[in-house]
């Protein structure tokens, strides 16, 4: 299993990210995918997440109305569009996913089951 995440670099506040994760090794259409980040010194926190068919998804406060994910089953990757940045969404972005059927609650770390390795966003004031 990879997910390879893409996109990250600096950028100022109100600019505009979109994040890519390209996932192979399973069956992605049988995934739910989320994004989660990492800032220094935080634990990791849920940012976004879209079920298997993308017509369903949901957000954290802080990035609702700013940040839209999608996915593309076709080409097995997921999106983070990232607009109005601000300074305090730097951090370490993850791509993950964990099986459709499971259950648990999506800001939960251990409930997802595989994770791609991060690509770092850093949005200057």
């Amino acid at each position: 299993v990879q997910l390879q995440a893409s996109g990250g670099g600096l950028v100022q506040a109100g600019g505009s990210l979109k994040l890519t994760c390209a996932a192979s090794g399973f069956t992605f259409s049988n995934y739910r995918m989320g994004w989660f980040r990492q800032a220094p010194g935080k634990e990791r926190e849920f940012v976004a997440t879209a079920s298997w068919s993308g017509y369903t998804l949901y957000y954290a406060d802080s990035v609702k109305g700013r940040f839209t994910i999608s996915r593309n089953n076709t080409d097995n990757t997921v999106y983070l569009q990232m607009n109005a940045l601000r300074p305090e969404d730097t951090a370490v972005y993850y791509c993950t996913a964990r099986d459709k059927y499971k259950s648990g609650v999506y800001v939960n770390v251990p409930s997802w089951d595989y994770w791609g390795q991060g690509t770092l966003v850093t949005v200057s004031s």
